[in-house]
């Protein structure tokens, strides 16, 4: 598996080396993928512990596939950046790689102690993640001005989508949407896949696409869309987000990342559960799992003492609370998570409730290839020129392949 994941990666390598901040001992660069309101808070904690220390701290943002594959690059070439920020899924491709330290002696027991078990990301018995928040899946968004209150099923869903999808200009074209989510990318479709009782591994690990949960699930994006139309016929992350910030679309199906910007917009809303499947009165199935930071194999032994007091500072309680008061993230340090900022705070309880229906994200480098697997197939019944039935043998057949591959 690492031959071939080292093949891959091994793009042509320009000024990779130097992107982690070079050798100078007073410099730590931290690659991560939090969005503006995210990022404002890290940028305002390292100057925070830059300014206790000296220790210059750059922080760089990379949308996640461009940070996974960048630092997958830049790692193999001896450099990149020192600390990695990002979702659970990527520790067991870096693991099988070798691009990232473990962490079991260098993070005290005290911290360690203090963490929901979740928030220590391990992989083949090696702490390779310490997480700052819980959750990163996806619920229902509703604009309270538009909805009092939310579907819990879907047929309620496809009732009030319809209430809410309209021409409000009257030229003939939607211009308000009943809902809206990033319907082009295979992470957004696991709900749906969850609720219809399907799942992306078997216990053994072996991938399951080639089902009747795959096939009812797309089947019921594409009725969604072009029978009982209440999301557009084109949409991806931003055009969604865009449409729900204007108040032009009454729910969407989005992620704690997205609320800061919610907020700051002024939106009245709340968050609910995707609303249960009618037809088999199981909810769906976002996927759950912790955001932290990882360190980076290559790092200098000069570095890795304030690189270590760094990770453990933002970490830490009063850390969390900063990203939780933004953002409603769930914290994993459990102190924070005691707190009435946190336990008070009704869009936290709600995705609370997400949580208990939701699939722990698996920590496997296998998953990398299902992601890939999944989207052209996923975006081509999207797109008319594939079935549903065609385009979950066409996903199994190539998860099959890319697994296949990833271990010669």
């Amino acid at each position: 598996m690492k031959k071939a994941l080292i093949l891959f990666s091994a793009v042509v390598l320009i000024s990779i080396i130097g992107c982690g901040g070079g050798t100078n001992d007073e410099t730590i660069t931290i690659w991560h993928q939090m969005l503006p309101e995210g990022r404002a808070v890290l940028d305002s904690l390292c100057q925070q512990w830059s300014k206790q220390t000296g220790v210059t701290v750059n922080i760089l943002y990379k949308e996640t596939e461009e940070l996974r594959s960048a630092y997958q690059t830049a790692t193999l070439a001896g450099g990149g950046p020192e600390l990695i920020y990002g979702p659970s899924d990527q520790v067991g491709p870096f693991a099988v790689m070798g691009l990232i330290k473990p962490l079991d002696d260098r993070i005290p027991d005290s911290i360690k102690n203090g963490l929901d078990k979740m928030g220590l990301v391990t992989f083949e018995g090696k702490i390779l993640q310490i997480a700052d928040r819980i959750g990163n899946h996806l619920c229902l968004v509703y604009n309270k001005d538009l909805i009092e209150n939310p579907p819990e099923n879907t047929d309620e869903m496809i009732e009030i989508g319809k209430n809410f999808t309209l021409d409000t200009d009257g030229d003939g074209n939607h211009d308000q949407y009943g809902l809206v989510w990033n319907f082009t990318e295979p992470y957004f479709f696991i709900p749906w896949f969850g609720g219809y009782g399907g799942w992306v591994f078997d216990d053994a690990g072996n991938p399951t696409l080639n089902t009747d949960a795959t096939i009812s699930a797309l089947s019921f994006l594409v009725y969604l869309r072009d029978t009982a139309k209440i999301v557009p016929p084109e949409c991806d992350y931003n055009i969604a987000d865009a449409l729900f910030k204007e108040g032009r679309a009454a729910m969407i199906i989005n992620g704690p990342w997205s609320w800061g910007s919610y907020k700051k917009t002024g939106l009245n809303f709340a968050v609910a559960r995707i609303p249960k499947i009618s037809s088999t009165d199981k909810w769906p199935t976002p996927m759950v799992s912790p955001k932290g930071y990882s360190v980076n194999v290559n790092i200098s032994p000069g570095k890795i003492g304030n690189v270590t007091d760094l990770l453990i500072f933002l970490v830490s309680e009063e850390s969390q609370l900063k990203f939780t008061e933004a953002l409603g993230t769930i914290p994993s340090n459990l102190e924070a998570r005691a707190n009435p900022l946190v336990v008070e705070d009704p869009l936290i309880a709600s995705s609370k409730l997400q949580i208990e229906v939701g699939r722990p994200m698996p920590v496997r480098p296998e998953l990398r290839a299902i992601w890939d697997a999944m989207r052209p197939p996923y975006q081509a019944v999207l797109g008319g020129s594939m079935s549903p039935e065609e385009a979950a043998e066409e996903m199994q057949k190539l998860a099959e392949q890319k697994i296949a591959e990833m271990n010669e």
